[in-house]
């Protein structure tokens, strides 16, 4: 196979809704992408809501930003394209003539990247990074921004993108929101069908494509993650058993059914602790659940920390677990499995590194059978035998996905799409 930076330089347009301030998951996978494209000596566009927030390639040569107006997502570090200025945007798109555009997502300005495409006459692929029907009512505070500017969408695209009949009986109230995300996820439909070639970080994800699209052509191309860096214990831990949670706190993750599990673990095991890494403090029902375990000694909470700082909690810790049904690949549960932990967790579906009974458990998402899960696991690491396997096990697993060899196969999707019609394509799992 022809290396990646031995192709013609390629010009690359990022379509991403999400892209700060706050961090997240699908920032972090963005800037990676970019920062694999420039250092291959291509060139990146970045199509995103204006906001405030890390980047690390801002600056570099090579690199464009075409920024849209934004509103603030309430209760979340988010801010969405309002509508405004999208015909501008994709005047500034074709003056710049990218190669390829690649859609992050579903949202507005995903949805500007297909027609985008369509006006254009750009290839496209589109990358399912997030379970929209799963977020919609934990965050239906976001569907009356979506509803009202993808009706302002179908206006301006004509129909061409969205009917304006998909989105007639969209209301904004709360109590509707049913069928907002109805409506919504039929716009999901015609940008599967729009694009190219879709990927997804998990076969989770090319499961729930298929449901929409059975005959979208799909990759399953799973987030590449390099070991943290480690670093010396943060602080003294007591003796006991040390369980992890690391990442993002917000009402999709499960947060609450953690804290009730572990305090059925903690009812056999009063000398286990549970550590969280992360902003704890921005919802309030989560703040004053595990502010209550932190009083009763049970719960370690660290607050937020910068990721070269990660790899020291992971050390630290006895394994991992994760409590969230809505994650299309959860980059944490391979930092988790590279740092040699075992994991439990209550997806059925994610399983890139984890091997049931192997390198740890995967439970029903109650709070009984999750303690149950996390229990077997702190019984088995008791046996020495079974916890080196389980840590090289975990590593064997995660070590598949690295951030090089999902660079290299992006790279080659760029260049293979850029360079024909989908027909003469060999795409699939």
């Amino acid at each position: 196979m022809t290396h990646a930076a031995d192709r013609r330089p390629l010009r690359v347009a990022q379509f991403v809704d999400n892209y700060g301030p706050g961090s997240n998951g699908l920032m972090f996978a963005v800037q990676q992408l970019e920062g694999n494209l420039l250092d291959a000596g291509h060139e990146v566009i970045v199509v995103a809501p204006a906001a405030k927030g890390p980047n690390p390639h801002h600056g570099r040569a090579g690199r464009t930003e075409l920024r849209l107006p934004s509103v603030r997502v309430p209760k979340m570090p988010t801010r969405v394209a309002n509508g405004r200025h999208f015909d501008r945007t994709i005047d500034k798109l074709g003056a710049l003539k990218p190669d390829v555009i690649h859609v992050h997502g579903f949202g507005t300005v995903g949805l500007l990247g297909i027609w985008a495409a369509r006006r254009l006459g750009i290839p496209t692929i589109l990358t399912w990074h997030t379970d929209f029907d799963a977020y919609a009512d934990h965050y239906s505070t976001v569907l009356p921004l979506l509803t009202g500017v993808l009706r302002a969408f179908a206006v301006w695209s004509r129909g061409e993108v969205v009917d304006r009949n998909d989105l007639k009986l969209a209301e904004i109230r709360y109590e509707d929101r049913g069928r907002s995300t109805a409506s919504l996820l039929g716009v999901c439909e015609k940008m599967l069908r729009s694009a190219d070639l879709v990927t997804t970080p998990s076969p989770k994800t090319a499961t729930r494509c298929r449901e929409i699209v059975p005959e979208a052509s799909i990759l399953v191309v799973p987030n590449g993650v390099d070991p943290l860096p480690p670093g010396p214990p943060p602080f003294t831990r007591e003796p006991g058993p040390l369980v992890l949670y690391a990442g993002r706190i917000a009402p999709e993750k499960g947060i609450p059914l953690l804290a009730e599990a572990f305090h059925l673990v903690h009812a056999q095991r009063p000398d286990a602790r549970l550590m969280i890494v992360g902003d704890w403090q921005r919802y309030p029902r989560i703040r004053k659940v595990l502010a209550e375990g932190a009083a009763q000694g049970k719960f370690i909470l660290t607050g937020e920390k910068k990721r070269d700082e990660l790899g020291a909690y992971y050390g630290m810790a006895d394994l991992f677990a994760f409590p969230s049904e809505t994650d299309t690949q959860a980059l944490v549960l391979h930092e988790a499995a590279l740092a040699g932990l075992p994991i439990v967790s209550v997806d059925h579906e994610l399983r890139l590194v984890i091997e049931p009974g192997v390198n740890g458990e995967i439970t029903r998402p109650t709070a009984a059978s999750l303690a149950a899960g996390i229990m077997r696991v702190i019984a088995r690491l008791e046996d020495d035998e079974w916890r080196t396997r389980a840590s090289a096990r975990s590593i064997e697993l995660a070590s598949q996905w690295t951030i090089r060899s999902q660079a290299d196969e992006i790279l080659r999707l760029y260049a293979e799409v850029a360079a024909g019609p989908a027909g003469e394509r060999a795409v699939g799992l």
